[in-house]
């Protein structure tokens, strides 16, 4: 079976669930070789859960300059193993740097770039849902080897034995002439809640909360619930939320196992990015708002009189 190699997303010592997911969709290929690339002993800390998801080999890419520098280590060290393996695919995340190196990766291969996938099928061809989830296209790699970016949240990971046997491999040294290297890091402050791709339930307020104060109520619903916080496109234009907490199709794919949406009238943008959510439950004053075209569980009424009460619910049961 061909190999399929997969770039590893981990940040701070940590892999992000959107790896467990890339491995999935690249089961579908063939036989998935995780990719590490990092500063040395990162990838020591992955192993077990690489195997648990069907990883028969992990390439440990580690060298001092692999974090020093945005993209290119990562590009280099793709490069030279499509060179060296020739597998059926490449398959990264579709996140701002995922994107940036399947597109430079794409190039340099001479290879097909199949952007924003939201399915992988056995057969090569991938999925793409396009005009915001309005239509689902299939695209299939003409030439060269296909260099696939998945969108985060649009596969569902599910677990395969791999032997997730480990080679290093030599990070390439980076022309600093020609790189863009890493000056500072500063992390986003977050609080404690989880992050938005990562959780599994988020709590979205939209235009229909009205303020940037009262968001509040969508808040303490989140943290009864253990959630993110999302916000619409119309809440973050509005002023009501950060950007960085955006749902929707210019914002981030969401795809947890409940996705409540306070407010929110349910535009075909901001569906694009939630609509796989396992369960979506609704609340809003329009009875006519398309948000409920796809709730599973749907309440007509004003926010501010369901949300606190459900708020208070949740804590009662807690308790």
């Amino acid at each position: 079976m061909a190999e399929v190699l997969v770039l590893v997303d981990h940040i701070n010592g940590e892999l992000k669930k959107l790896t467990f997911e890339l491995l999935t969709a690249a089961r579908e290929l063939g036989e998935p070789s995780a990719v590490v690339v990092g500063s040395p002993g990162t990838a020591g800390k992955f192993k077990e859960q690489l195997a648990r998801y069907g990883a028969a080999k992990v390439y440990v890419a580690e060298s001092d300059d692999a974090d020093k520098y945005l993209v290119t280590p990562k590009v280099d060290v793709l490069a030279k193993l499509a060179e060296q393996v020739s597998p059926a695919a490449v398959v990264a995340a579709a996140t701002g740097e995922g994107k940036e190196v399947t597109g430079r990766l794409a190039v340099r291969l001479g290879g097909a770039l199949l952007y924003d996938v939201v399915a992988v099928n056995s057969d090569g061809t991938t999925e793409q849902s396009i005009f915001g989830g309005a239509y689902t296209v299939k695209a299939k790699a003409a030439h060269g080897i296909p260099v696939i970016s998945v969108r985060p949240g649009a596969v569902e990971a599910s677990e395969a034995e791999g032997a997730a046997a480990e080679e290093t491999v030599e990070v390439p040294a980076t022309d600093a002439a020609k790189s863009a290297k890493i000056t500072g890091v500063e992390p986003v402050v977050g609080g404690d809640r989880p992050e938005l791709t990562e959780a599994s339930i988020v709590v979205s307020g939209g235009r229909g909360v009205g303020s940037a104060e009262k968001f509040e109520v969508v808040e303490k619903l989140a943290d009864a619930l253990g959630a993110a916080v999302g916000a619409s496109r119309a809440a973050v234009d509005s002023g009501y939320y950060p950007a960085q907490f955006q749902v929707g199709q210019t914002g981030k794919t969401v795809s947890p196992q409940l996705y409540v949406a306070l407010g929110i009238s349910g535009a075909i943008q901001h569906r694009a990015g939630m609509q796989t959510s396992k369960t979506i439950v609704a609340v809003n004053k329009d009875p006519e708002a398309p948000i409920f075209e796809i709730a599973d569980f749907g309440v007509v009424g004003d926010l501010f009189n369901v949300a606190p009460q459900l708020t208070e619910e949740v804590a009662k049961r807690k308790g």
